[in-house]
């Protein structure tokens, strides 16, 4: 069984989380196989929570304007994209920003349900530069992976604008395997895993959240009582029938002296070693009788019945 151990952690920004983990011990080609799955699924299948779209009052499509406001509305739209959410949510929702008079605006401004919160409240907005009110509704929604802003436009209510949608909690991921410092053989390794995410979740529980999707994954492709699954079982059975054969000693067969050292000459010391041979190829044995091989069938029979291969 292997081990999961969290080598360095470190928290570079609020929206930049740094973990490296050591797997293992693994066997040896196992690293690359497990690290290539885990690094898919953890930038590619690990939920998130983004704004989807904005509509902004007095605006109409993206390359308006704003009278007092510093940015356009195209570089307003690339600000929100790098606002980072975290919490739970189950449906889309809608939320509200408010700003009256001159300022910065950042994402501490925008008015939020108890389980959604901003990673990054400093996340800077627009400035406005007049005594206006900027008023602003986002659409806010859980997903995977990242869409952009023409996929999105199809999702959203007409007077929205559509943004780009980045809802992977993880960054990049990065992996190499490295020979098990426990084994000299060089026949286990670990598989080392850095994982930078973006403070929406940390990341332990997005390689936790990567495996169990996993897990998830290969169970569903778990064949029961098929012809395979079938002949598989069987020859388990068959394997440990075998390995019980070749732990009992002649000896348990209580022969003669003759017999037992007759066979013994022949290099025959398990049940195993006997039952690979015929009764007529006993009889070939030096000193070896037709009273002796009856004496070892008996036993065979009435001890483990057994009996000896056909010629």
């Amino acid at each position: 069984m292997f081990h999961v151990q969290c080598l360095e952690s470190k928290t570079e920004t609020a929206t930049s989380l740094y973990s490296k983990f050591s797997i293992g011990p693994l066997l040896k080609g196992q690293g690359t196989t497990v690290g290539n799955a885990l690094r898919r699924v953890l930038l590619s299948n690990l939920e998130g929570i983004a704004i989807t779209g904005v509509r902004i009052v007095g605006v109409n499509h993206e390359f308006s304007s704003i009278k007092g406001i510093k940015e356009d509305i195209v570089e307003v739209l690339l600000n929100l994209k790098q606002i980072v959410l975290k919490g739970n949510l189950d449906d889309p929702i809608i939320v509200r920003l408010v700003h009256q008079g001159q300022g910065i605006v950042t994402a501490e401004n925008i008015q939020l349900p108890d389980n959604i919160s901003i990673v990054e409240e400093r996340q800077y907005i627009a400035t406005i530069t007049s005594a206006i009110s900027l008023e602003m509704e986002f659409i806010i929604d859980r997903g995977e992976g990242y869409l952009t802003s023409e996929k999105t436009t199809s999702l959203i209510p007409p007077g929205f604008l559509a943004i780009d949608s980045v809802y992977m909690p993880v960054k990049k991921v990065n992996f190499f395997v490295e020979t098990s410092e426990s084994n000299v053989s060089s026949e286990l390794e670990n598989l080392i895993l850095e994982i930078y995410t973006n403070g929406s979740i940390e990341p332990i529980v997005a390689l936790s959240y990567a495996s169990d999707l996993l897990e998830q994954i290969f169970n569903t492709l778990r064949i029961t009582n098929s012809p395979i699954q079938k002949s598989l079982a069987k020859k388990s059975v068959t394997d440990e029938k075998q390995q019980e054969l070749d732990r009992v000693m002649i000896e348990d067969l209580e022969l003669s002296v003759r017999a037992y050292n007759c066979l013994k000459r022949a290099d025959i010391h398990t049940l195993i070693d006997l039952l690979k041979y015929s009764q007529e190829e006993l009889l070939e044995f030096k000193n070896f009788g037709q009273k002796s091989a009856d004496e070892v069938m008996e036993s065979l029979k009435t001890r483990f019945n057994k009996t000896l291969r056909n010629q």
